[in-house]
């Protein structure tokens, strides 16, 4: 039974897709992760670790810190690649506002929907551009990331809880864009217009899904066992011990820590 007024958000309903069962222990148990999620260990937290990182040195320039500052701190290969790929081909943005690390919050159903994002730079009246780095070995195809929660959930709920961006009316689908930005790739970003339509799809696809979370009573475990190799739960399913090898397309960042009392929500 989900808590009152449970939070969801691109990941745990994501995780709800992939695998109920993971979404039982993850967001409703809250258990302890017992296993690593990919080999070799070390270096697959030296990727987390440089990706985090790198989205730092990205917002702190977005808020105005000097390159000169900036700069030594990308210290490794990769992070020196990224940010010099990033410096050489960052969107241009001189005339918007930007607000990085944005957190916005809506209801949903009988609970709420959150997302926490990169980058919402505004035009207000005009364009309203979502970005979002990603520091992934290999560039999944733009087929991939159109169907993951991530881009519906994070278009939509611009349109449900941005107004307070856009001098107090409604951001229409049609002002929206979101791109993600590959570090890796910089020059192949993948761009996502959006329209009236697609909105109330999703939004009405989201509502369905958290319904059906709200109800359910049973979380299976997922029918693709390959998924399991790149998942911490997997010795709670007796779905093996050893962890997947090298890079997983669908590994994210861990959920950001979100300070509540920042969030904008619309009314109840």
């Amino acid at each position: 039974m989900l808590p009152l007024l449970f939070t969801f958000s691109q990941s745990s309903l994501q995780d709800y897709l992939d695998c109920p069962r993971r979404f039982e222990l993850r967001y409703l148990r809250q258990l302890q992760w017992p296993a690593v999620e990919s080999e070799p260990v070390l270096e697959n937290e030296r990727r987390q670790q440089e990706g985090q990182l790198f989205h730092r040195l990205v917002q702190q320039h977005l808020l105005g810190i000097p390159l000169k500052k900036l700069t030594p701190l990308a210290s490794t290969p990769d992070l020196r690649r990224w940010w010099d790929n990033y410096l050489t081909h960052r969107p241009t943005l001189d005339d918007y506002t930007k607000y990085t690390e944005l957190v916005l919050m809506a209801p949903i159903g009988a609970h709420r929907l959150l997302a926490k994002y990169d980058l919402v730079a505004i035009q207000p009246g005009k364009q309203a551009l979502i970005y979002d780095w990603k520091t992934y070995a290999r560039r999944p195809s733009n087929e991939h990331m159109a169907a993951r929660l991530q881009t519906r959930v994070y278009r939509a709920l611009l349109v449900r809880a941005g107004a307070h961006l856009n001098s107090g009316a409604p951001i229409s689908p049609e002002q929206i864009e979101m791109t993600y930005w590959y570090a890796n790739y910089p020059a192949e970003p993948a761009r996502f217009p959006y329209t009236s339509a697609q909105y109330e799809r999703d939004w009405a696809a989201l509502e369905k899904l958290v319904a059906e979370i709200s109800a359910a009573s049973n979380f299976p475990k997922t029918e693709e066992e390959a998924r399991c190799s790149y998942c911490a739960y997997r010795s709670y399913c007796e779905r093996g011990i050893v962890a997947g090898q090298g890079d997983e397309l669908e590994t994210e960042l861990s959920e950001p820590e979100i300070n509540f009392e920042q969030i904008q929500e619309i009314a109840l």
